[in-house]
């Protein structure tokens, strides 16, 4: 091997490691050139499971961004054109509609292995070389663009991209909730219809699931104790405890999927690691999933990174440094903002205090009757901060 191994190392395949593969191998002059590092990827013919609880949202942003790469199933998509927002117990709900933005959808629910795959299979025809291999993060941030990997030892890049299996440490909270995901399955369905609803122990969400018209992925937030409680009761307990949180919107409620519990943490670190690797996606931010932000940030991440490379990238013997330094200061606001949102929201609503739970509702019921007062947050959400 060469000194210089790859002009560009991504570390980390999925979603956001791939997009932005798949955006620089559109500018490459040499795509080769260009390293994905990560797990076996999906083969064209692997047979899903079946309710597979993992369904991801994706803002009409990042599924445009994902049909310009040709990687976004629609087809296999539950689109979304209202979201309803509502509080347990309090009056004012707000709708957040398609037309508000002047979209044909707000967004769609895919299932993570089908969005995966196909972005896979996408990169298999881009030239960008797919390495099977697991990596050293240990020395991520002190190692410049060098990349220690199980089984092809140390590799050198020019420039390395983190974006998944590292964990930022700079700012942590927990949130002392763990979350439920599973399945349920609606008598009276809303097709494009999703929820969100706050509760005293955590938002409460559920999407329309892809794979049937009648199927909901359901997010439930509480205590990590609550959680592994109801996680394991009976079919018929967690039924009712969720009909009642959730009330008759669509009629009967039942459990059609496993159940999964995982803990609830906010981590977020610089973009900039060094001054030859730069963090993207869930490498740079892991959110509390209020309003499914994570994944659409990382996607912003990947197609600003890409924008910012273009004309290095083009011209890989220049310093890619100055750039990665600007690209960091350019996504600062989005991140941040994004982050203070997705913290602020649960912990606000989680309240058990009376004022600020009829503030909620309060807040709820302006934006509902005022559609300035939504416009920003709706704006935030699902378009975030675009330069």
């Amino acid at each position: 091997m060469s000194s210089v191994d790859f002009d560009l190392a991504i570390c980390g395949a999925g979603p956001a490691g791939c997009a932005l593969a798949l955006l620089m191998a559109q500018v490459a002059p040499q795509p080769e050139r260009i390293a994905l590092i990560g797990n076996t990827p999906l083969a064209i013919d692997t047979q899903l499971p079946p309710h597979d609880p993992r369904a991801l949202a994706l803002n009409y942003g990042s599924a445009a961004l994902l049909e310009q790469l040709r990687a976004w199933p629609q087809a296999q998509a539950a689109l979304m054109d209202t979201v309803h927002v509502s509080q347990q117990g309090r009056l004012g709900r707000t709708l957040i509609q398609a037309n508000e933005l002047d979209v044909p959808y707000l967004g769609g629910v895919i299932r993570y292995d089908r969005l995966l795959k196909g972005l896979h299979e996408a990169v298999a025809q881009s030239g960008v070389q797919f390495l099977m291999d697991e990596v050293d993060y240990e020395h991520a941030a002190t190692e410049g663009a060098r990349i220690r990997t199980r089984q092809h030892g140390g590799l050198q890049a020019k420039l390395k991209v983190i974006s998944d299996g590292h964990r930022p440490q700079a700012v942590q909270r927990s949130y002392n909730q763990a979350g439920i995901i599973t399945i349920l399955r609606a008598s009276h369905p809303k097709p494009g219809w999703a929820f969100e609803r706050f509760t005293t122990t955590g938002p409460f969400a559920l999407l329309p699931h892809p794979d049937e018209n009648d199927l909901y992925a359901l997010v439930w937030c509480m205590s990590p104790s609550a959680a592994a409680q109801l996680a394991a009761a009976p079919e018929a307990e967690f039924t009712a405890a969720a009909q009642t949180t959730f009330g008759a919107r669509m009629g009967q409620l039942r459990v059609a999927g496993e159940r999964h519990v995982f803990p609830l943490n906010l981590y977020a670190g610089p973009s900039l690691v060094n001054p030859y690797t730069v963090a993207i996606g869930n490498a740079a931010q892991t959110l509390h999933p209020v309003a499914g932000q994570g994944l659409n940030l990382g996607l912003r991440d990947a197609a600003q990174l890409s924008h910012a490379l273009r004309s290095w990238i083009a011209h890989p013997h220049t310093d890619p440094a100055p750039l990665l330094s600007r690209y960091a200061q350019q996504r600062r606001l989005d991140r941040w903002r994004t982050i203070g949102v997705t913290d602020f929201l649960p912990r606000f609503f989680a309240t058990p205090y009376s004022i600020p739970q009829h503030l909620g509702g309060l807040g709820l019921l302006t934006m509902d009757v005022f559609a300035p007062a939504r416009r920003p947050l709706i704006t935030q959400l699902l378009q975030g901060v675009r330069r």
